[in-house]
């Protein structure tokens, strides 16, 4: 059926009615009052998120140009950093700091396994000459759908006394909790199409006082990302460069939803589709690719043995106008994953358990009792 098609993965997310009718308004001067308004309202709202009082700069670009700001505007070539590497995006950041110069440790884990803070400690504590001046990580890697442990991470850096903790939380903020002042974070980067439940198109940066600290000092090349015309245009309520003005609108009509849902609310309903989406597929006979407990709340990523997860994926696309996301690099037709970020109700997750099961029927493929999957995916939803 033509636009009934359902989102199901980690970007881009559904996109509410709202936030559509805000994008859909007739653009404006984006050196007006009218639009300064809109920038220091959404000012306020990005820093409410974030759960900090510090800087939160709105760049035109992807989650990527943002991580990449907050790694060039903190650092200098040459200085040495730690970068967590356990998916796709975690060698993304390996590539982007080696491609400036800088002197790269890195700390691995398997695909599908958690970072150990322990080896995060172990290399800072080790650092007896100060050193190490970043440690680089992904909180949600959304490659393998697990969650690394981001707030020990951050404590152990803050141990070293010297070294930033520059955070990808493009698939967690505003689907889990964090509290940048409270945790210490000083650099946190995230996008538009993720968790804020709009198209892509905005990327945010958000910078501690160390983090303003370390640009001082930060002599890597930088022009269009470099954070410091953003700071000294946001005070006035603008931007350095042509924003993307209907985005804007879109971000203040997200922003306003998620303040009225609430951040409890909000990162108990990611947590609830978690715990829905793994039992349903546990109970369906699909191993998960995440270790154990450490399954993202934005996404859940299957494994599902003797059965090409590409095949699966696109007979459910085909028959059910569902897209489910595919496997990344070497997990490419091994791995499907089930996005449940943003603008995703019970009734997403149950439908889209239910396709699965149907599908998987219709292959002969189902080694359970029908419904079980759905059953299982109600009762930890009503839990």
């Amino acid at each position: 059926m033509q636009d009934k098609l359902t989102l199901m993965i980690p970007g881009p997310t559904p996109v509410p009615e709202t936030v559509l009718k805000a994008l859909g308004r007739h653009p404006i001067g984006h050196r007006s009052g009218e639009f300064q308004a809109v920038v220091k309202r959404t000012t306020e709202q990005l820093r409410w998120l974030h759960q900090t009082t510090g800087d939160v700069l709105v760049i035109t670009g992807s989650g990527t140009a943002a991580m990449e700001a907050g790694i060039i505007n903190t650092l200098s070539r040459g200085d040495r950093v730690l970068c967590g590497d356990n998916g796709k995006f975690g060698e993304r950041w390996v590539k982007v700091a080696r491609a400036y110069g800088l002197d790269v440790e890195v700390i691995k884990a398997e695909w599908g396994q958690p970072l150990n803070p322990e080896a995060f400690r172990s290399a800072l504590e080790a650092d007896t000459e100060k050193r190490i001046r970043a440690v680089i990580l992904t909180h949600s890697e959304t490659s393998t759908g697990v969650i690394n442990d981001l707030e020990t991470i951050s404590r152990h850096v803050k141990a070293h006394g010297t070294a930033l903790t520059i955070a990808d939380c493009v698939t967690s903020l505003g689907a889990s909790n964090v509290p940048m002042d409270a945790w210490g974070l000083d650099v946190v980067a995230s996008g538009s199409q993720k968790g804020y439940m709009m198209p892509p198109g905005l990327s945010f940066v958000a910078m501690s006082e160390r983090a303003w600290q370390a640009y001082e000092r930060s002599d890597l090349p930088k022009f269009y990302l470099d954070l410091g015309p953003y700071r000294k245009t946001a005070a006035k309520n603008s931007n350095p460069f042509t924003p993307a003005v209907n985005l804007y609108f879109a971000l203040e009509a997200a922003l306003e939803m998620m303040q009225a849902e609430g951040l409890d609310a909000i990162f108990a309903r990611h947590a609830r589709h978690r715990d829905a989406a793994q039992a349903a597929m546990k109970a369906i006979g699909l191993p998960l690719y995440a270790a154990e407990g450490h399954g993202s709340p934005a996404i859940t990523a299957v494994a599902p043995e003797g059965i090409d997860a590409e095949v699966l994926r696109k007979s459910v696309k085909e028959h059910f106008d569902i897209l489910l996301a595919g496997g990344q690099d070497h997990l490419k037709g091994q791995v499907f994953r089930i996005g449940h970020l943003g603008f995703v109700c019970d009734r997403d997750v149950l439908t889209a358990v239910a396709a699965i099961e149907a599908t998987l029927q219709t292959m002969g493929l189902h080694k359970t009792s029908v419904g079980a999957g759905v059953a299982a995916a109600a009762a930890a939803l009503h839990s």
